[in-house]
């Protein structure tokens, strides 16, 4: 059975490809011009993560080179209603925190292991802020970790053979975190 001819002509809706477009300008971020995109404002480009500041009222801990634990998580409770077969229900229960853990190269600053040895004797319950900065060193966003208190501290591996820095680590529970903007 011999097959139909190819249809090689353009469909009805076939419209030109669009003429190319302009060139970037430096400025990507700009909205000039008219339509949807002119009427968005002009928002910052995101920051790195690479310059943060932890501060303590009271103690100077010096510089890190990571922090992690910047998060909070809503529990939930599933509830099984009786006659609904086709969900089930998730109810927000409580806050959940991670520790705040900070890690940075050995130095013959000690006030890490200072604040863990004080925590020993008496519990002394502080606010601990971390701000993320910005190219211009001002703080971009902030979080506030309430009531807290170091739990652990870890001191580097020694190993001849490696080459790597030294490093400590401190970790710290809290209470909850409070995040600000622009702080």
């Amino acid at each position: 059975m011999p097959q139909p001819p190819l249809n090689l002509s353009r469909p009805p809706s076939f419209s030109p490809p669009a003429a190319p477009r302009p060139a970037a300008s430096n400025n990507n971020r700009s909205t000039s011009g008219s339509g949807p995109v002119a009427n968005l404002p002009n928002r910052p480009d995101p920051v790195g993560e690479l310059r943060f500041r932890v501060l303590l009222p009271g103690v100077d801990l010096g510089r890190f080179r990571e922090c992690t634990g910047l998060a909070a998580e809503i529990e939930c409770k599933d509830y099984n209603e009786g006659g609904v077969n086709d969900r089930v229900h998730k109810l927000p229960t409580r806050m959940k925190y991670p520790n705040l853990v900070l890690k940075r190269g050995v130095t013959y600053e000690d006030a890490l292991l200072k604040w863990l040895w004080k925590t020993q004797r008496e519990t002394h319950r502080i606010a601990v802020t971390v701000s993320l900065m910005g190219q211009d060193g001002e703080a971009v966003r902030s979080w506030s970790f309430a009531e807290a208190f170091p739990i652990k501290w870890t001191g580097p591996n020694m190993n001849a053979g490696s080459t790597t820095i030294a490093t400590e680590t401190l970790e710290i529970v809290h209470a909850g975190l409070q995040m600000q903007a622009g702080a």
